[in-house]
């Protein structure tokens, strides 16, 4: 017995495909087999898995749990929560060696996948491929696993609790937050963290649904965010926070209803973190604001930009020992009083704890922050065959003769370059067929300059800036 994948479906960070399309429980069955294969490999026997709110994760979840046991693994079911929930179960266990979330993320609701994490490190990229690889030469370890489920919701929760401490609860009395949960994954565990928190706490959404019937759970597109900005309005809360389909991931607006996007919020949680690890490196990825590098330079800090990517970012603090990074997209990940992954309700409650340790509203910490013009993220069609190579044509054109207004290229992820009218982003997507450009300037003209400049690189390489694409 043996089992290939459809091409589209082993991505870079995750696996992810259609249901009834690209993706099936016999593919579960194979990643579970597969996974256990090599866990096994690397002395290991104990995967947690969970999965979140959508239709078809139940059905994933029962194949996958047969191919870990029939793989020789023992399998924790911790049943529907967020995927940080299923990184702390493996995180805060010692005899559990690996996870995997079933999860479409903040993917249209007929599409599902899973995020894997394997002895404590995030399982990505190359390790990927070798399930891949283990599945279609159907070379797998053999065995009987035992199954048992655990409820780790309660515990989860009062360790998201500990994002407080060392602030005065009593100080936070008259606190009012509004919370939108999407009808994702993360609701039932955000009901009980609200009913913990001191203030006041507005809830949208709570409710579990993979329709998504309100809005979709993404909170990196502003339209998303319009419940909870008239919640915020209506109810004259000091800010707002929403969370993405499986929780790991953040978005904000203060007071007055602004959006606080990835790289603002991780300014924020920079002054606070900061302030207990003075001179640390603090990550963002190639998309954030300039602003956010010189804010972190300014606090004493060292600012690290990097590859985007969740498993790319968290091995890079491992190897730097960073106690916290972000990206533009809204995962945040703390590692000062954490565990170093991505989860969107303790980055929540560690909002609450900066706002009460800087003596300073949200409202009060964005408005503070540098006036900045920015595009937001264009993400146009490229042929596959296509994407990486324009990049590094880009790249040497750049190198080579970059121009009077050029100051800096920089190409760690893609080709990032900055001039005295700010700087333009073009990289290619990791996971889809896609080119990724991004430009910030202080004025209005230089924006309009930094996109010619993008609109010219893509004309020297053939290309041109289509219709924008979503995730």
């Amino acid at each position: 017995m043996s089992h290939t994948f459809d091409a589209s479906v082993l991505r870079e960070y995750d696996i992810r495909g259609i249901i009834g399309q690209t993706l099936g429980p016999d593919d579960a069955r194979a990643i579970g087999r597969s996974f256990a294969t090599l866990l096994r490999e690397a002395g290991g026997e104990t995967v947690a898995i969970g999965y979140d709110g959508r239709m078809s994760s139940p059905m994933l979840e029962h194949a996958l749990c047969e191919g870990l046991t029939s793989g020789g693994c023992n399998v924790v079911r911790i049943g529907l929560g967020p995927t940080p929930m299923l990184y702390y179960a493996e995180a805060s266990s010692e005899e559990i060696d690996g996870g995997i979330q079933i999860t479409g993320s903040h993917n249209p609701p007929n599409y599902n996948g899973f995020k894997m994490v394997f002895q404590g490190r995030p399982f990505f990229g190359a390790d990927i491929q070798k399930l891949g690889k283990i599945a279609e030469e159907g070379v797998w370890s053999s065995g009987s696993g035992e199954v048992t489920e655990r409820d780790v919701m309660g515990a989860y929760v009062e360790r998201l609790l500990e994002g407080l401490s060392g602030v005065d609860v009593g100080e936070l009395a008259d606190l009012k937050v509004g919370w939108d949960a999407g009808n994702g994954a993360a609701g039932p565990a955000l009901e009980r963290l609200a009913e913990k928190l001191p203030g006041e706490h507005h809830l949208l959404f709570t409710q579990v649904d993979g329709h998504f019937p309100n809005h979709h759970p993404d909170p990196t597109v502003e339209a998303n965010l319009a419940d909870l900005r008239a919640l915020v309005a209506e109810k004259k809360l000091d800010f707002g926070v929403a969370f993405d389909g499986d929780g790991d991931r953040i978005g904000a607006i203060d007071g007055e209803g602004r959006v606080i996007w990835g790289d603002q919020l991780l300014m924020i949680y920079a002054e606070d973190v900061l302030k207990n690890h003075a001179g640390a490196t603090i990550i963002a990825d190639v998309k954030a604001s300039r602003a956010l590098f010189d804010h972190v330079a300014a606090l004493g800090g060292e600012p690290l930009m990097w590859k985007t990517g969740h498993s790319l970012i968290k091995s890079k603090m491992k190897e730097t020992g960073s106690p916290l990074a972000g990206e533009m997209s809204g995962h945040v990940f703390f590692a000062d009083e954490y565990y170093g992954f991505d989860d969107a309700l303790y980055a929540g409650v560690r909002l609450i704890a900066a706002t009460a340790r800087l003596g300073q509203s949200v409202t009060e910490l964005r408005e503070a922050m540098p006036a900045m013009l920015n595009t937001p993220e264009m993400r146009f069609q490229v042929d596959e065959s296509r994407k990486f190579a324009a990049i590094a044509e880009v790249s040497e054109r750049l190198k080579t003769s970059p121009g009077p207004d050029v100051e800096d290229v920089n190409a760690t992820d893609g080709v990032r370059v900055t001039t005295k009218d700010g700087w333009w982003l073009l990289r290619a997507s990791n996971t889809q067929d896609v080119l990724v450009a991004r430009a910030e300037s202080e004025t209005k003209g230089g924006l309009e300059r930094l996109m010619a400049q993008i609109d010219e690189q893509l004309s020297l390489s053939g290309l041109e800036r289509g219709e924008s694409v979503g995730h």
